[in-house]
């Protein structure tokens, strides 16, 4: 249903423009809410994983798009399109898009989703063998970025603690291309309420072997046996100012670093995640 638009005064067009992503998350309490998919490559990704689309704002050129187009994006929109008959599409020039959304839009492709309730821990650990666990990590940059590695390299699992950027925010689903649509994740474990303990108890109880990424005198190089050759194995990445906290490290049954030239000694913590997945996914 295509609906030409020449004003951001439009009521519908609030989730678009007057919340921010955190009351997004929560309009619906206590059921999940909804979260904006930006892009037409992360909106068909989220599409073809099962999400429902409530809106979308397109810019008008891609109104008509075909699939049979010489233009990427237009044949990506195409097919969402397929996906959007039955709920309002929204049309309007790039530069009213920018106006709505606050920033100024390049790609033209934003879609309102309902959120889904997230699994269990149990449910993420079943059938996984290569599982992240994200301490904290407060960037939405780091945050998409490590899921698309995590995607990409072979990790079958995500977990966050709950200060940890949501993977659905605009900028870390756009960052994941689409990559937290395509691996399981879900928030578990509080680091102010007994963390790591929790987490830690299930991780070993289903057979996980757990290392942590820091700094250590304990430290074994990323490329020792005892990891690559686990046959679970899940991966703890800490906060991007202070690391990981010494309960983890305390707890956990390695730490690793990854050998460092030029008296260099850590690699941000996106780039790190994709070293380690790339090390130790080989094996699996």
């Amino acid at each position: 249903m295509i609906i030409p638009v020449s004003t951001r005064d439009i009521p519908e067009l609030n989730v678009y423009a007057a919340k921010n992503e955190s009351q997004l998350k929560h309009i619906n309490e206590p059921v999940p809410g909804i979260f904006i998919a930006e892009t037409a490559n992360v909106v068909l990704r989220a599409l073809l994983s099962g999400y429902e689309p409530l809106s979308m704002l397109l810019e008008e050129r891609f109104s008509d798009a075909a699939e049979g187009s010489t233009d990427e994006v237009e044949r990506t929109v195409a097919k969402i399109l397929k996906y959007t008959e039955n709920i309002p599409v929204y049309t309007a020039p790039l530069d009213l898009i920018s106006r709505i959304s606050g920033f100024k839009q390049t790609r033209g492709v934003l879609c309102a989703m309902k959120r889904r309730e997230l699994p269990s821990l149990s449910e993420v650990l079943e059938n996984a063998s290569r599982v992240a666990v994200l301490e904290d990590v407060e960037n939405p940059t780091n945050v998409g970025a490590i899921f698309r590695s995590a995607a990409a390299l072979g990790i079958d699992a995500v977990i966050l603690t709950y200060r940890s950027v949501d993977p659905l925010y605009r900028r870390a689903s756009r960052v994941s291309m689409g990559g937290v649509f395509r691996i399981p994740w879900t928030f578990a474990g509080n680091k102010h309420a007994g963390w790591p303990g929790p987490i830690m108890e299930e991780l070993k109880a289903a057979g996980f072997k757990t290392v942590s990424m820091a700094l250590s005198d304990r430290a074994v190089p990323l490329s020792d046996p005892a990891l690559k050759n686990a046959q679970k194995l899940a991966v703890f990445f800490g906060n991007e100012e202070n690391g990981l906290c010494a309960a983890t490290l305390e707890k956990s049954d390695h730490i690793a670093i990854i050998p460092m030239m030029h008296e260099m000694d850590s690699l941000n913590v996106a780039a790190a995640a994709a070293v380690t997945f790339w090390e130790l996914c080989g094996n699996k």
